[in-house]
C-alpha cells in the first residue's frame, strides 16, 4: 500500500478530499493530514510518504515551496497540487519546480482515480528500480569483497611472486591502509561452535555466519575479514592498529561473539594474534592468531583466548628457506625437501614448542599453495592438511608433525610428478584456474612458465590445444568478462575497473573492450541504466 498525506490549511477539504474515493480500492492509503507545508515537511521527514497532495495556497510554506523541498530533499515523493482556476497558469508553470500533476477544485472523483492510477504506476517502477539498482549495487560489492578476500588470503599465504605485485594488488582492490608505512595489525581467528554441541546447526548456519562476520567488518574502516577454506567453521580478521587506541582487538572479539551469540545462538571460541608491524609480518602474525585459538578448552562454551602466544617465543625464519622447500616440491625432489625441512625444523634447531608450531605451519601454507595450485583438492591431500594441523595444534608432537608433512609433501610431489608425464591436461587446468584468480595482476607466458616448472613455448602449445584458444585470448576474455561486472558499479572509474582488470592505461582498455564488446565503456554503462 502506498502513503498519501494530504495537505491543506481547511481541515474540511482535508476529510472531504478523503472522503471523495475508496483510497484502498486504488492501491493508496492516508498516511497523515498536515495544515501547510511546513508542517507537511516535518511529517515527511519522519515518515514514508509517496504521494503528497497539497493546496497551493497555504500560510508558512505554499504547496509549490513544498513541492520544490520534496524535490530538492525527498525526490522519490511525488507531489500533486490542487488549485482553483485562478492558480491554474501559476500550477502550471509550476511543473518543472517538483509538481508531478495537478488537479482543478473542487476535485472530480474519476479525474482522482486517474491522476492516483497514473501516479501508482510511477511509484511502483521507481521502486522497482530502486531494487534493481539496490541488488545491483549488492552484486557488485559481493564481487569486490571476493576480490578483496581473494587478496588478503594470498597476502597472508605469501602466495604472490613480488612485492611489486603484492602493491599493485592491494591498491587495485582498494586496500591502500595496508600499504601505509609502518603499518600495525592483528588478526583474529573466530571459530563458531553449537551450544548443543550439535554440528549439523553449524553447518546450516555458517554461511549466514560468513556473512555476519563481513557485516560487522563493513562496519569498521579498519577492519577486514575473510575466509580461508582450509578452516571450514572459521572466519579471519584483521585489524589494522588505530593511533587512537579504540576498537580494541578484544573490543572487536566481545562485539564478535555478542552478535553471533545474540543473532545465531552458536558459540564462539576466538583466538587473537600478536600486533605485526608490516607486510612481511602478516603471515607469522595470522599463523600466531590461528595458535591463540588452539589453546582453546574443547567443549560447545565460548572463549576467547588472547596474549598466549608471545612474540619473542618466535624464531625469525628466513623467506628464502621456505622457497627452497617450495622448489624440491616443485622439483619433484623428495630427498631435498626432507634435508630442507629438517634444516628448517630438525630437533637440533633447538626451538621452543611455538617456535616450532609457526615455522610447522609456514610450511604447510607453503605445501597448501602448491597443492592449490595443481589442483590437488583431494580427499587424501584434505586428509593430511587436516591431520598436519591437528598434529601442529597439539604443540608436543615434533615427531608426529614433520612425519605428517614428509607424507603430504610426498603425495603432492606424485601427483605433480603424475601432472608432468600427462598430455599436459592437469597443468593447463592448474594455469587456467591461476589466470581466473589473478586475472588483475601482470600476466605472461614467461612468468606462468616459471611458476609452473614448464617450458613457455611447450605451455603455449598445449594450452591452446585443451583449452581451444590460446593464452592471450583467454586472458583477455576473462579480463573483459570481470570488467563488464566491474563497470556496473557507478562509484567506479573507468580507470578504476582498467586497474582492477590488469590494464594500466584506460585507452587501450577502452580500445580492447570496444572491440570485445561492440561498446566503449562508457556506452556500456548507459546501455545498463548508468549515467
Amino acid at each position: 500500500m502506498r502513503n498519501v498525506l494530504i495537505v491543506d490549511d481547511e481541515v474540511q477539504i482535508r476529510k472531504g478530499l478523503q472522503w471523495k474515493i475508496d483510497w484502498e480500492d486504488e492501491g493508496f492509503q492516508i498516511a497523515a493530514e498536515a495544515g501547510n507545508g511546513e508542517e507537511a515537511l516535518s511529517l515527511i521527514e519522519k515518515n514514508r510518504i509517496d504521494l503528497v497532495m497539497t493546496d497551493v495556497r497555504m500560510p508558512r510554506i505554499d504547496g509549490i515551496e513544498l513541492a520544490k523541498e520534496c524535490k530538492k530533499h525527498y525526490p522519490d515523493t511525488k507531489v500533486i497540487v490542487l488549485s482553483g482556476y485562478s492558480d491554474f497558469e501559476y500550477v502550471k508553470d509550476s511543473m518543472k519546480g517538483g509538481v508531478r500533476d495537478y488537479l482543478l477544485k473542487p476535485v472530480d472523483p474519476e479525474e482522482l482515480r486517474e491522476v492516483l492510477s497514473r501516479m501508482k504506476d510511477e511509484i511502483d517502477q521507481e521502486k522497482r528500480k530502486q531494487l534493481e539498482l539496490a541488488k545491483l549495487k549488492r552484486i557488485v560489492r559481493t564481487q569486490l569483497q571476493e576480490v578483496q578476500e581473494q587478496a588478503l588470503l594470498s597476502l597472508v599465504k605469501e602466495e604472490w611472486l613480488q612485492h611489486s605485485v603484492v602493491v599493485e594488488k592491494l591498491k587495485l582492490t582498494r586496500l591502500n591502509s595496508f600499504l601505509q608505512a609502518n603499518v600495525k595489525a592483528q588478526f583474529i581467528s573466530v571459530e563458531i561452535r553449537d551450544i548443543k554441541g550439535k554440528s549439523q546447526r553449524v553447518n546450516e548456519l555458517r554461511a549466514t555466519f560468513q556473512m555476519l562476520c563481513k557485516e560487522i567488518a563493513e562496519s569498521k574502516s579498519h577492519l577486514f575479514a575473510f575466509y580461508d577454506p582450509n578452516y571450514t567453521n572459521m572466519m579471519q580478521f584483521l585489524l589494522l592498529i588505530k593511533a587512537d587506541g579504540l576498537d580494541s582487538s578484544t573490543q572487536i572479539a566481545k562485539t564478535i561473539q555478542h552478535n553471533v551469540k545474540k543473532l545465531l545462538k552458536l558459540e564462539t571460541v576466538i583466538g587473537i594474534g600478536y600486533v605485526v608491524k608490516g607486510l612481511s609480518e602478516f603471515k607469522t602474525g595470522y599463523i600466531s592468531s590461528l595458535l591463540s585459538w588452539s589453546q582453546s578448552q574443547l567443549g560447545t562454551h565460548s572463549e576467547i583466548v588472547d596474549e598466549t602466544v608471545k612474540k619473542e617465543w618466535f624464531a625469525n625464519f628466513p623467506p628464502e628457506l621456505e622457497k627452497k622447500i617450495t622448489n624440491a616440491i616443485e622439483q619433484t625432489n623428495m630427498e631435498k625437501f626432507e634435508l630442507e625441512l629438517n634444516m628448517f625444523l630438525g630437533e637440533k634447531t633447538k626451538q621452543s614448542v611455538f617456535s616450532f608450531s609457526i615455522g610447522a605451519n609456514r610450511i604447510l601454507f607453503s605445501l597448501v599453495s602448491v597443492a592449490k595450485k595443481y589442483n590437488m583438492e583431494t580427499k587424501n591431500i584434505e586428509r593430511l592438511i587436516w591431520e598436519s594441523q591437528q598434529a601442529i595444534w597439539e604443540l608436543n608432537a615434533h615427531k608426529k608433525v614433520v612425519d605428517c608433512l614428509v607424507q603430504l609433501a610426498d603425495m603432492i610431489i606424485e601427483r605433480v610428478r603424475n601432472t608432468r608425464i600427462t598430455d599436459g591436461k592437469l597443468i593447463v587446468e592448474g594455469v587456467r584456474r591461476y589466470i581466473d584468480q589473478h586475472y588483475g595482476s601482470d600476466l605472461s607466458l614467461t612468468i606462468l612458465s616459471e611458476l609452473f616448472h614448464i617450458n613457455s613455448a611447450y605451455l603455449s602449445e598445449i594450452f591452446k590445444v585443451q583449452i581451444g584458444r590460446n593464452f592471450s585470448e583467454y586472458l583477455v576474455d576473462r579480463r573483459m568478462k570481470e570488467a563488464r561486472k566491474f563497470l556496473e558499479d557507478e562509484h567506479l572509474k573507468i580507470i578504476d575497473v582498467a586497474n582492477l582488470v590488469g590494464f594500466s592505461s584506460s585507452a587501450y582498455f577502452s580500445t580492447v573492450f570496444k572491440k570485445h564488446n561492440g561498446q566503449s565503456p562508457i556506452e556500456f554503462r548507459r546501455s545498463t541504466g548508468i549515467k
